[in-house]
């Protein structure tokens, strides 16, 4: 059984434009080992979806078979376009910030020219302004992660699957990338799944937290955060659910 954790502000309606994941009863093993166990996901259009869960017990591999990377061995998923932004922000050493921005569009068949120029519109926006020529060594771990965000998106894939995007971060960079995180999806909305140990990020992010069992993952709770954005860490029903669901995975 499913337990549902809720924390309500006003009521929230799920409604987009994009395309939603349907993840229906997938299994997935590597030889004797069973990483998902019948693993069953709805996410809804736009919905900001996290998945929490203990060390081994599937997230990145579903978030591999959500963007097409692999085929589960039982089951299925309904996932449109899916495009996966992984931990390592995956830089090219050898191109600017704006060529690597604009990657995805030349790997589609644009120009260079017509890649640097789309990239160049949202280098404002992204806090990038100025660096547009510079080298992926001469930029901060958030820039690289912006830079590599600002890929993702040109991808022009309505599903993002973000697997522990910020992991690799300080502590002080990592809680200015959530906020920016938050700001920028709320500005340009898709379809998110995000993987992360960090269940404080999973609260102030997502639409909902899905709390994963041990290996082999299955859901065992969810849990609704309906609370308005922006939101703030030292929020007492932000700690609440935090404090919740530390319980429920405790378990």
């Amino acid at each position: 059984m499913i337990t549902r954790l809720e924390a309500r502000a006003e009521p929230r309606e799920v409604v987009g434009s994009g395309e939603g994941v349907v993840v229906d009863r997938v299994s997935r093993s590597f030889g004797a080992l069973k990483a998902l166990d019948g693993f069953c996901l709805r996410v809804a259009p736009d919905e900001f979806v996290a998945l929490v869960g203990p060390s081994g017990c599937g997230k990145s591999t579903l978030l591999d078979l959500v963007c097409g990377l692999s085929r589960p061995d039982e089951g299925s998923i309904s996932a449109g376009e899916a495009v996966l932004m992984p931990q390592r922000d995956g830089l090219l050493p050898w191109l600017t910030a704006e060529d690597n921005a604009g990657l995805a569009l030349r790997v589609a068949g644009a120009s260079r020219t017509a890649a640097r120029e789309a990239a160049r519109l949202h280098f404002a926006s992204f806090g990038l302004e100025g660096f547009e020529r510079a080298h992926p060594g001469e930029l901060s771990g958030g820039m690289r992660q912006r830079v590599a965000f600002l890929r993702t998106l040109l991808a022009g894939r309505p599903v993002l699957g973000l697997d522990e995007p910020f992991g690799a971060l300080d502590a002080l960079t990592r809680a200015r990338m959530q906020e920016w995180l938050s700001v920028t999806l709320g500005r340009e909305p898709r379809t998110t799944l995000l993987v992360t140990h960090d269940i404080e990020e999973a609260v102030l992010l997502a639409d909902r937290v899905v709390l994963m069992s041990p290996r082999p993952g299955r859901v065992v709770a969810e849990l609704d955060v309906e609370l308005p954005r922006p939101r703030v860490r030292s929020d007492p029903a932000i700690l609440a659910l935090r404090e919740r669901a530390m319980a429920v995975l405790e378990r």
